[in-house]
This record gives structure tokens, sequence and C-alpha cells, in this order.
């Protein structure tokens, strides 16, 4: 017998094992997701979602009603039970819990509501502030944030069917401070699908494809600032000077950094959303700040996509004092359309759908699922840093110095979009730049990416298929897409 022979044949037989277990892992592998029965009794279409102080899980929907949901976290949703806490509301798209009061964003107005007598239902309905206007068009929406650091609300307006601005801030981002006050916040908004803020604080919305929004892209609500569609410019005299100057006419045909350095107040997109490539309805925004609980992605930002019933996830820097980064897949598989997200402290992600309006690829008309980390850690990249002449990429686990180290396991290219008063663009001014080196430190933790010609402007479109970690896996998803507004010093 030739007992290294032997010995050969089940080292393969162990690797082609190891290999096809490997390739049997999937997210739900690492993110399992639980999906909530609904009666047909509960329409859901939750627009807002917010632990509440006694452990229910309060949902607000499209359709004007609020839920609370007893036992969120129950192993099997089957004995979890739905009831009515509120209803008549008007599309509520955003709700957060304060000194007993749930604080509901209306397409009208903020609306605060109370259980006096304790019976599980809101007895006391207080408007907080109406300070916009509404004039019954379908795409008007409003879409409210959880408090921040002050104790505001900040309330992203929708444009008049989501073109023009025919009642008062639609394409405005609004504060409304504890006392009602309305703050004029920032201009040029066009279509919000969510909005929430990042780990430092500061706030962030997501914007759809559409006039002067070549894609889908989330966007720094600096206050202030002009965020690209000029629909809403007719408010400035109503904001009395609260925001400044109405800025220049944006050029349309032009490209959004060629603009951004013609208009001091415009703030490009932090990050675009490649039209289909990640998705076509970015919406809700929620932010890891569970210490670890919900994985390896620590402050980082998680957004979802309606159309195709996703999650994505987003590593943003700051570069010249302004916010970019890179977006990822992380999870399909909602039932609907992913419109509102919340990460509790317990590191739950709870994600609620609709298909109404636009078809989604989850094929229930609306779900409430719950996503958990199952404790295993994927290889994925983990961050992504813009330098001077490439890229640093981070990782969840070490990777194979020789996979990693070779510029022919990435493939990159980059375009940039048309910033244009025309509905969307298409993907223009491609380049095709070169990886001249890569370097993996000696953690096996990162990879440095040296490249003959990075493009201001353009997103840096990255397939990472060679790259395998050290103990051979594949990336769970090896697509990156960096918008590089900035490039550093």
């Amino acid at each position: 017998m030739n007992i290294r022979l032997l010995t050969g044949s089940l080292l393969s037989a162990l690797l082609l094992l190891c290999g096809s277990a490997a390739a049997q892992e999937t997210e739900e592998t690492y993110y399992p997701l639980v999906a909530f029965p609904l009666s047909e009794f509960v329409n859901l279409e939750a627009g807002g979602l917010e632990m509440m102080p006694d452990g229910k899980l309060a949902i607000s929907t499209r359709r004007g009603d609020i839920f609370l949901l007893d036992k969120p976290f129950v192993k099997n949703p089957e004995n979890a039970e739905f009831t009515k806490f509120a209803s008549g509301l008007h599309e509520v798209l955003g709700i957060a819990e304060k000194d007993g009061w749930l604080y509901a964003t209306q397409r009208c107005e903020v609306t605060r509501i109370k259980d006096e007598d304790g019976d599980g239902r809101g007895d006391l309905f207080e408007t907080v502030s109406d300070g916009w206007g509404i004039n019954g068009d379908y795409h008007e929406y409003a879409f409210g944030s959880k408090f921040d650091k002050d104790g505001n609300i900040w309330v992203t307006l929708c444009l008049t069917g989501s073109f023009s601005s025919e009642s008062k801030y639609r394409g405005w981002c609004l504060r409304i401070t504890p006392e009602g006050k309305v703050i004029p916040t920032c201009s040029g908004l066009r279509s919000p699908g969510g909005v929430g803020m990042n780990a430092a604080g500061d706030m962030f919305y997501t914007d759809n494809q559409g006039p002067w929004n070549g894609t889908c892209s989330i966007k720094h609500l600096k206050p202030g600032s002009f965020q690209g569609h000029p629909g809403g410019f007719r408010w400035f005299d109503v904001a009395g000077g609260a925001i400044g100057e109405k800025p220049t006419e944006p050029q349309s045909g032009s490209r959004m950094m060629v603009e951004a350095k013609k208009i001091p107040q415009l703030e490009p997109p932090a990050v675009y959303f490649p039209y289909n490539k990640m998705g076509q309805s970015a919406s809700g925004i929620m932010c890891d700040t569970t210490g670890g609980k919900f994985g390896p992605f620590q402050n980082q930002l998680f957004v979802g996509d309606q159309t195709h019933s996703t999650v994505m996830r987003v590593y943003m820097e700051q570069v010249k004092g302004h916010y970019q980064g890179a977006c990822f897949p992380f999870r399909s598989g909602i039932g609907s359309g992913s419109l509102s997200l919340l990460l509790t402290k317990e590191g739950a992600l709870f994600v609620g759908g609709t298909n109404r309006g636009w078809g989604s690829r989850g094929t229930q008309p609306h779900s409430l699922d719950r996503i958990m980390w199952s404790g295993k850690v994927p290889f994925e990249v983990h961050e992504m840093h813009a330098k001077k002449d490439g890229f640093e990429f981070t990782f969840t686990e070490k990777v194979d110095p020789a996979s990693a180290g070779d510029p022919k396991s990435y493939d990159l290219s980059t375009y940039c979009y048309i910033y244009q008063a025309a509905y969307g663009s298409p993907e223009v001014d491609h380049t095709k730049p070169t990886i001249t080196k890569v370097e993996v430190a000696a953690d096996g933790l990162s990879a440095r990416l040296y490249i003959d010609k990075i493009v201001e402007g353009h997103v840096h479109e990255f397939t990472m298929a060679g790259v395998k970690s050290a103990e051979g896996k594949p990336l769970l998803h090896n697509k990156a897409y960096y918008t590089l507004n900035y490039i550093p010093e």
C-alpha cells in the first residue's frame, strides 16, 4: 500500500470537503432571518419602528395605524401578538419614543401620542408641529428621524410629485424642536426614503434616482447645505435667511463635483448606490451602536432598498471635511420591499417592508423580518479607506497573502453620473485604472492597493473574486463601490 498516495488522497478529500462547506455558507449562515407571520387583519406596510419601554415593538404604517408587537425577540414568531395602539393617522413614516410619549411623523405634522390609562391604546394626541404644507399629492412623503442630541426630530420632505415644490418647504429638511419650533435646515431634497444618524450624531437621508439625482444615494444633512435639487428654492424667502442665501442654480448636464466647486452650499452625496447593481429605491437608515452584538460592523450604517428587498452596508470616512465612502451588499431575502429599519440594543435588526406603489423582489404585500447575528464572523471587506494613490481595504478575517497580494485578484472600473434636470443618468465617463501593486499587512488584516490613476468624483467599483481568507474562503460579498468625491492629501 502506498501510504504517501493514501495520505495525499485523504488530504485532497478533506480540502474538497472544506471547500464544499465554505461554498455552502450564505448570508443566512451569519445573519439568519426570521419572518413574522401577518394575519389578514394586520396590514403593516411599516414606515417606522421603535422599541417601547415595556419591551414591545411599535410599528407605524403607511395606512395610518400604529401596532404594538408583544415579544418581538421570541424564538418562534408564531407566538408574537400584534395589538393596535393608534389609528386614523396619515402615512406615519417615522416614530420615536420619549418620556412616555410616542412621536409620530405623519404626512402633515409631527404628533405625539400617550397611553394615559394604561390599556395599551393611545388616548391623548397632540400636535407638536405642522410647519410645512401638503396638497394631497401622492408623493408628498414626510420621513421623521429619532431624536438628536438636542431633542430635535429631523423631517425630510419629498417634493410634490417628486419633481416640483407646490407646498411649503417641500424639498427641504426641517428640524422640529421639543417645543415644536421649526428650524429650516437644508434645501435641495428630492424624494427621501429614510433618515437616520451615524455614530457621531450627524444626520443622513437617502434620496432616490430622478431629476438632479443620477442614482440613489445617501447624503449628509449638513445644516445650511444644498442637497442638489433646486425645486424648493422658492421657500428661501419664507425661511427668512435661516440657512443663508439661496444657492446658485446648478447647470443641467454637468457633473456633481464640477458644480460643487462652483456652488459652496452644494454637498455631494456621501455614497452613491449604483443603480440596479446595489438597488433601485434606497430607504431606511440604521447605525450599529450595539457594541458588537450585531457582529463586526460597529458604527457602520445599514440602509434598506425597497425595490430589491435588501439591506446594504455603508462605511464612511471624512475627507477634506466631507463624508464619503463605500457601500457593500449585506442581506437579501426581505419578505417585501425594505422600508424601515431598527437595530435594537439587543442586536436585532428589524426590517419593515411594503410593495405598494413600487414593485419589490420580496413577493409579499407587506412584511416584518428580524435579522440577528449568528456569532460566526463572515469573511468580508470591513472598511475601505481612500488614499492619494489608491485604497486600503481592511478585512474581518486574515487574508491569504498570495491571493490578496495579487493585483489580478481585483478588478477595478470607475464612472460617474450626469448631474441634470432630466430623470436619472446612465453611468458615464468610464475609466479603467491599473492596480500597480498590492501590499498585504503583516497581520494579514489589510491590503493596500496602489493605483495608477484614481478619479475625483467617480464611483470606484471593485470586484474581488480572487481574494481568499487564510483558511481559503472567498469573500461572502466580493463587490465594493467607493464614491471618491475628494482625494486625500
